[in-house]
Formats: C-alpha cells, structure tokens, sequence
C-alpha cells in the first residue's frame, strides 16, 4: 500500500509541486465546484496511478488542484464506489493520497435519498454522525501503523468545529442547512420501501451509496471530516414514484449555485480550526 501511494504521490507533485491544505470529494452532480479555483490543475483519475476511476454520470473523475478562496486544495471531482466492484481499500486510496499530499481537512458531499419525513429534494444536510451498512470496512486487513491506530476512534466522525463553521456560515448566507444521520449501503439498487422503514427506525434521517469509507479513512489518519449531503430525492416508499438517477442529477443541477456559495463560505474559515486540538 505504500509504495503504492508514494507512487500516486510522485506522479501528481510532479504535475503540482505545491501541497494542499485542504480535501474536497464532490459527489454526483457536485462537481462544478472545482471549477471555481484558481491556478489549477486538473489531472484525470486514469493518468494517475492506482487510482480508482468513476463510471457513473454526474462523476467528471478529475483530480483538480489550485486555490480555493485562498487556501491550496485538492478536489476530486467525483469517486469510484463499491457497487462499481471496487475493494474497500481501494476506495479508501484517494484520501490515503489525499493524506500524503498533506491535508489535515477533507469535506465529503454526496447526493443522497431523504429518509426524515420533513426532507424535501434539494434540502442540504450537514452529517453529524453516520451508520455504516455497506457490509464491509476500509480498514480491514493489515493495520498501517505509518499512518493511524489500528482501533481508531469514531465518537466524533464528523468534526464539530467544522460543522459550527458549516451551520454559521449558512445562516449568515440566509441558505437552509438541515443535520442529521447518513446511512450508506453498498448499492447499486436503490432501497426497498421496507429498508427505508428499517433505516427510520435505525435513525438514520437520509441514505446513500458513499461517503463513509471515506470518512472511517480520514479518521483513522487523523484528518478532521465534513459531511454535506444533497438531498436529491425522497427515498423509497416515501413518494408515490419510482426512484431514477435523473433525479438525483437534476436536483443537484438546480441546487449547486446554492452548494457552491456555501463551500466557498465555509473554505476559507477552517485554517482557523486547523489549531484546534484533535
């Protein structure tokens, strides 16, 4: 695994020697975000090495770095995910490569089914915590102790600092920011009325097909999470109607004006939590 990341490594600090801040994963029809930075390069994921590509629309599968409101970031535009037959581990390997690269903060977005009975397509929900039913873990196997504990902590996935920022910045922008739990399960069939009844009574509020690898990675390297999900449909069972990934694009079509501005509020206040203590 290593020698597998330095690898990744050498191949982008060659294209882009100055090392990001930050990390950002742009879910499906999230991208567009990545087009905002500055002095950027963008590098596809199939010219980078070990690399997981996406084959799902609404995934451009860039790796895009520059300069987002002043702080050096890393962004990918899209991500390859378990039904796509990708291993745990492999889809833990970009924020293994992110890691390397030096970040110490990653935002996570995802368009994601609303399972609270209050949700309407297009809400923004902030993760506070999440319930991982993917039946699987990126952690499983030898431990890196290079990189983190072999047990790491999950009491705080999602960090809280992070998540005031998130919540201040969207009442001073006057945007709607719900919170709640995000449940993933491994896809690519959307959830049956009954799982969708089964996770409410879980408590899980919305329900996705990502993310979670991504967030047990970064913990366990001690890298500080956010967690924003697009709610981009209702879930199963909610609506009379049938579930499409048409949807799910075009509400996060219609939406992104309001993620954009969001993360572009939200970017350039977390250096100052960067001396939080862990």
């Amino acid at each position: 695994m290593q020698s597998r990341i330095r690898q990744t490594l050498e191949a982008i600090q060659k294209r882009h020697p100055t090392p990001p801040r930050l990390g950002l994963i742009l879910g499906s029809g999230l991208g567009a975000y990545a087009d905002t930075l500055h002095c950027k390069t963008v590098i596809p994921f199939d010219e980078l090495p070990n690399f997981p590509s996406s084959t799902v629309t609404g995934h451009s599968g860039n790796l895009v770095l520059g300069v987002a409101e002043g702080v050096p970031a890393a962004v990918l535009q899209g991500r390859g995910h378990f039904y796509e037959g990708y291993t745990m581990a492999e889809l833990a390997f970009p924020v293994r490569v992110l890691g390397g690269l030096g970040i110490r903060h990653l935002i996570l977005t995802n368009a994601a089914g609303g399972i609270r009975m209050d949700f309407r397509p297009g809400d923004l929900m902030l993760i506070t915590d999440h319930i991982n039913l993917m039946g699987a873990n990126p952690l499983i196997g030898p431990n890196l102790d290079e990189l983190g504990a072999r047990f790491p902590d999950m009491s705080e996935a999602y960090n809280g600092a992070m998540r005031q920022i998130a919540a201040r910045v969207a009442r001073d922008q006057c945007i709607p920011l719900q919170s709640g739990i995000y449940a993933a399960l491994a896809g690519p069939s959307y959830e049956t009325p009954a799982e969708i009844r089964m996770l409410r009574t879980l408590g899980a509020d919305a329900v996705g097909m990502s993310t979670v690898p991504e967030a047990i990675v970064a913990n366990h390297m001690g890298i500080k999470v956010l967690g924003i999900s697009c709610i981009s449909n209702m879930a199963a069972g909610i609506l009379p109607r049938n579930l499409t990934h048409q949807e799910v694009m075009d509400t996060t079509h219609r939406v992104r004006e309001q993620i954009i501005s969001l993360l572009c509020g939200i970017i350039p206040v977390l250096p100052a939590a960067t001396d939080l203590p862990d």
